[in-house]
């Protein structure tokens, strides 16, 4: 592990974790507040503290110096409702059975017999709360025929969720997700990101005398893509800004209805760098709240995504392909982890972490007990967010993700295994293997499997045999 530390930052003897998962709430009740915002399709070069020179992200770019930003953080999956399984349950997505975005008539769902990561931390005491996007059911809107919304999953409070499906994207009042949902802002154009800005304030303001867990989770920058035109223009106006044509559907170009000029643009799509201001703009206005309340030292704030940047609209580089692929660009995230006086801020850590870490890692800095029974496939990070390198440095990271076809993105069925620098993804529809040294090739150009075949079996024997124990138990 090498981790970079900012010297203007660096202190010692600076984390103080609050309890065990082997005990109950700590004799004090310092119990962190955690708030997790997750963005959706977020790319992992997006951000200014990832280099991105194009978008505007400010408060994050802020987070990441205080905090502690790490350049190989995992998602589960390619996609989106896997990762969020493991999220709720610290489980691979195989071991759950979730392995592909749910579709609005699906009949599966996360099983309510999972301790989930809300339920554990409200047996501790936290009141618990969701903005926006859940993605773990099927609709009864369209046909499924069992819902199982976040109310029932360990949630006290839902706003802005959806109740139907979330194609294609719907960003200004009314939300054709929630036809349900009515317009809270002072504005005729409300507009979602905005929107939910303003409940995760809310939320934070009504729970802040007792410790609470808030999941904002962000229907952006999910395509179709579409900006408040006011900073749209904004991005336009700056240098090297991509453009597309309008849709055929928007052919008058109304800037206020879907797929407007440039909603696809291949790359500085101005409609994505619009929403993730916005995002960034709820950082702040959270950071400030919880400064406000005096909150602040006692709340783990955590940033990220559930998978890569999708290719239409955004360009990963350095990493190869995006959503829906196991090459780096589908899978490696941004991830910043912030708790001032509490975490070991000020540093870049390149310690390979995944999602399902999370649940572990927040139990531990919570005081909450691990769920009897429950299998938790996650690490618990607690050592390493204080400042220690943990004690498994070649630590196996796993995927799994069958299709019956392709995806209409391109990515295809396949798993996938990283050990150390090394990484191998076997394509179930062909059979074919790619071994590539990610240490030496980040960008995954060299097919190494015909220079290193003892490598590469290894590896596979290494993933066959995980796939067997994840699927059958055995």
């Amino acid at each position: 592990m090498r981790t970079t530390l900012y010297p203007c930052l660096l202190a010692t003897g600076i984390l103080n974790l609050a309890g065990s998962c082997k005990t109950d709430q700590p004799a004090t009740d310092s119990r962190p507040n955690i708030i997790y915002i997750l963005a959706d399709d977020l790319g992992y070069s997006e951000l200014g503290c990832y280099g991105n020179t194009f978008n505007e992200t400010p408060n994050l770019d802020e987070l990441a110096r205080v905090g502690v930003r790490f350049t190989n953080a995992y998602a589960s999956a390619p996609v989106c409702s896997p990762y969020r399984a493991a999220l709720m349950t610290g489980q691979y997505p195989a071991r759950i059975g979730i392995t592909d975005y749910l579709r609005p008539d699906a009949g599966q769902f996360l099983d309510t017999a999972y301790v989930t990561l809300p339920e554990a931390l409200k047996a501790n005491g936290y009141r618990t709360g969701i903005v926006g996007k859940w993605h773990l059911s099927g609709y009864k809107s369209h046909q499924a025929p069992v819902e199982v919304l976040p109310d029932r999953q360990g949630f006290d409070e839902v706003f802005t969720s959806e109740t139907a499906g979330i194609a294609n994207g719907t960003y200004f009042y009314p939300y054709h997700f929630n036809p349900s949902l009515k317009k809270k802002l002072n504005s005729d154009r409300e507009f979602l990101v905005d929107r939910m800005n303003q409940e995760a304030v809310e939320f934070i303001e009504k729970n802040h005398q007792s410790p609470f867990f808030l999941y904002l989770s962000h229907y952006a920058v999910h395509t179709m893509l579409h900006g408040q035109p006011e900073l749209v223009d904004y991005f336009r106006n700056k240098p090297g800004c991509g453009t597309s044509d309008p849709s055929d559907k928007n052919k008058e170009n109304d800037p206020y209805k879907k797929w407007p000029a440039d909603y696809f643009a291949r790359k500085n799509n101005p409609h994505l760098a619009a929403q993730l201001k916005v995002i960034d703009e709820g950082v702040g206005m959270i950071r400030k709240k919880l400064q406000e309340l005096g909150i602040e030292e006692n709340t783990i704030l955590i940033f990220t995504s559930d998978n890569g940047g999708e290719t239409r609209v955004t360009d990963n580089f350095p990493l190869r392909e995006g959503k829906s692929t196991l090459y780096e660009g589908g899978i490696r995230e941004p991830l910043i982890i912030y708790q001032p006086q509490k975490i070991a801020g000020g540093r870049v850590v390149d310690t390979p972490v995944a999602n399902y870490d999370y649940y572990p890692t927040l139990c531990e800095l919570t005081g909450t007990r691990l769920p009897e029974g429950q299998q938790i496939d996650g690490v618990n990070l607690a050592a390493l967010l204080k400042g220690e390198e943990l004690a498994e440095e070649e630590r196996a990271f796993y995927w799994h993700y069958p299709l019956d076809e392709r995806h209409f993105l391109g990515g295809r069925s396949s798993g996938a295994i990283r050990v150390g620098d090394w990484k191998l993804i076997e394509f179930f529809d062909t059979g074919e293997k790619e071994l590539y040294n990610l240490k030496e090739d980040l960008s995954e150009t060299r097919n190494l499997i015909d220079q290193h075949p003892a490598r590469a079996g290894e590896l596979e024997t290494r993933l066959a045999a995980w796939r067997q124990e994840v699927l059958t138990g055995k």
